[in-house]
């Protein structure tokens, strides 16, 4: 009997300790989940892809007589529809994308008018394709990318005059024009390699002179100046040859 308030006393002792261990590991911090992965668009890589749209081309004609000097015969503008396609590499480090760019489209770009000089016979411009050689600077968050284009390009271009009256041809005249081009466009990645974007651009490809491939019959003796400016709107489905989207925490 006298050793039961020894076994009482030891029990209590026990029950006291397996409580304070199990405060204690209660107090124990939990430690936390792994934070989640966010994926990153990665626009590095060559691509390839097609686009089509609008474009409009102001002509503005004149002639350069044998005496010098320019006799200015009036403006026309044209709107009609672009296709072709684009090919070309990005590449990112960070938030900044670098690219260069070749472009060719077909277009059907055609103006017709009255001469002012003779109104007796009318001239008519046609631009039936151009180029594009840019370079690209951009900003991406993401899968989206805003960037600035800029660089050279070239127009293919026919002149004719013919009788107002008949609509009889009488001298023509073809040239290849070189330019520069600026623009701005807005692409999104929709899938790891397929992206879809709109694109502005203006053509600047000042005055060229070109002789006909008879006797002017407008101005004798004189070469056709002829300026031009061209606007393009067009969308843009790319695939790009590069690598998965990367993730970062």
């Amino acid at each position: 009997m006298k050793g039961i308030p020894t076994i009482v006393a030891l029990a209590v002792s026990l029950g006291l300790i397996g409580h304070a261990s199990a405060a204690d590991l209660s107090a124990r911090p939990v430690k936390a989940p792994p934070p989640m992965l966010s994926p990153v668009y990665d626009w590095t890589g060559f691509y390839i892809g097609a686009n089509g749209g609008w474009g409009e081309s102001r002509n503005c004609w004149g002639f350069v007589p044998v005496a010098g000097g320019v006799i200015p015969d009036g403006c026309s503008t044209r709107s009609g529809g672009v296709f072709g396609g684009q090919v070309g590499y990005r590449w990112q480090m960070g938030q900044a994308v670098f690219g260069l760019e070749g472009q060719g489209d077909w277009a059907d770009l055609k103006s017709s008018r009255l001469s002012l000089i003779n109104p007796a016979l009318s001239t008519t411009t046609k631009m039936d394709a151009y180029g594009l050689f840019t370079g690209q600077i951009g900003y991406a968050w993401n899968a989206a990318l805003l960037y600035l284009k800029g660089g050279a390009a070239v127009t293919s271009n026919r002149y004719d005059v013919w009788t107002t009256l008949g609509g009889v041809g009488v001298a023509s005249a073809t040239a290849t024009r070189w330019g520069g081009a600026l623009g701005v466009g807005f692409d999104y990645g929709f899938t790891p390699n397929w992206s879809v974007g709109i694109e502005y651009d203006r053509l600047f490809m000042g005055d060229a002179n070109n002789s006909f491939s008879v006797a002017n019959p407008i101005v004798a003796g004189a070469q056709n100046r002829i300026s031009q400016d061209v606007d393009l709107l067009t969308i843009h489905l790319n695939y790009r040859f590069g690598g998965p989207v990367v993730a970062r925490y």
